[in-house]
């Protein structure tokens, strides 16, 4: 076997900035995938400007709106996703609380027929803000993987989730896991080795160097397999907060002659999904 993995700047069409960002990364070759918020309202001009380098985003499947940002509503409409004003909100707890798994999948069915009624044939599928994974109250991962499988759709869930969480999970949380990886499994769903992000704040991190620094830790400890690194690249005042700081810095890392290097270093090949 060979290391291969997709580097995916997530979050197409989120707003002008993060958006210019991520198809400037795509017409560089600086990253291999990107994924698509269908419910923004830049979605549609996003998906066309990438279309014009080749490129198929996948769908992030997103059941929550931004801080900062405002709010999307759903392309459903579903009463359980939404606030009384008919917007997502943007505690993914809130969601975690009162979904219902039929209206989430619908939510799904409902950004899947968008890219598809635009011409776009997504290969894979993820969770924007992690909601449909169980971290923020309800899990709608069992849901998700047979919707995938409805669909012939690959999904971001790691075989391993440990270089995701910085050790073992849960006891918990690790029964559950593997209960969904011998479902993605049983169901024929493609999934990644692993999958690998930043989770510090600018705080944390302290300086760019630092976040380098991990990302080279990370791109070491790849395993065997087609593994995925996603990251959010934006420019600093397209994403309020210091979450632009580090976005900026992602952006930098992705066109650093020392991570290009590491690449080389490490044999690892760069590819455009885990399902090939």
């Amino acid at each position: 076997m060979t290391r291969r993995v997709v580097i995916t700047a997530d979050d197409l069409g989120r707003e002008p900035g993060t958006t210019e960002v991520i198809a400037a990364l795509l017409a560089e070759g600086q990253v291999s995938a990107t994924t698509l918020i269908p419910v923004s309202p830049l979605a549609e001009q996003a998906a066309n400007h990438v279309r014009e380098l080749g490129v198929v985003p996948r769908l992030h499947v997103t059941l929550t709106s931004e801080h900062g940002l405002p709010r999307w509503r759903p392309l459903d409409g579903a009463a359980s996703l939404v606030d009384p004003d008919g917007t997502l909100s943007d505690d993914p707890f809130v969601l975690g609380a009162r979904g219902e798994a039929r209206e989430v999948i619908g939510e799904a069915d409902a950004q899947l027929r968008w890219m598809r009624g635009r011409g776009f044939a997504p290969a894979a599928a993820d969770s924007h803000a992690g909601t449909l994974y169980g971290l923020h109250g309800r899990s709608w991962l069992a849901q998700a993987l047979e919707w995938c499988a409805r669909h012939g759709l690959a999904f971001r869930l790691p075989r391993d989730a440990e270089p995701y969480v910085g050790g073992p999970l849960p006891p918990q949380l690790a029964a559950e896991h593997a209960k969904a990886v011998a479902l993605a499994d049983a169901l024929g769903v493609s999934i990644p080795q692993t999958i690998a992000t930043n989770r510090r704040t600018a705080h944390e991190l302290g300086t760019y160097q630092q976040l380098r620094d991990d990302y080279l830790r990370r791109l070491a400890a790849l395993p065997e397999g087609t593994s995925e690194l996603f990251l959010h690249p934006s420019r600093e005042d397209a994403v309020m907060g210091p979450d632009g700081i580090v976005r900026v810095w992602e952006a930098r890392l992705l066109r650093d002659p020392v991570w290009h290097d590491a690449l080389e270093k490490e044999g690892v090949e760069v590819v455009e999904g885990w399902w090939t």
